[in-house]
């Protein structure tokens, strides 16, 4: 399970390894533009139900944080269905990977 520290507050948010993954490389893209938007996600079992919504912008200090010490292969698929919804107005929304059947 990775780790992503945002600003001041002192818990971390907890997100799949793989899924903080592909969500890294969507937040320094727009970062690296100086372009702030939203990110959403629904709290996982074993949390209180519900969703949590934060502001990213570059001025607010980020950190991630692995389990794995090796970077999986990342989805182009799925970075680009989060970078798609990370120029709407919602920002991006954590959703699961869409997985290719295998071809025979």
């Amino acid at each position: 399970m990775g780790v992503l520290y945002y600003g001041s507050e002192s818990l971390p948010i907890a997100i799949e390894d793989r899924t903080l993954a592909h969500l890294k490389v969507v937040i320094v893209t727009k970062l690296r533009r100086h372009e702030s938007f939203a990110v959403s996600w629904r709290h996982p079992e074993g949390e209180p139900a519900g969703r949590s919504t934060i502001w990213v912008h570059p001025a607010i200090p980020l950190r991630f944080e692995f389990d794995e010490p090796v970077a999986p292969e990342l989805n182009r698929a799925w970075l680009e269905e989060l970078a798609t919804s990370a120029n709407v107005l919602g920002g991006v929304t954590l959703v699961e990977e869409h997985i290719a059947p295998a071809v025979s």
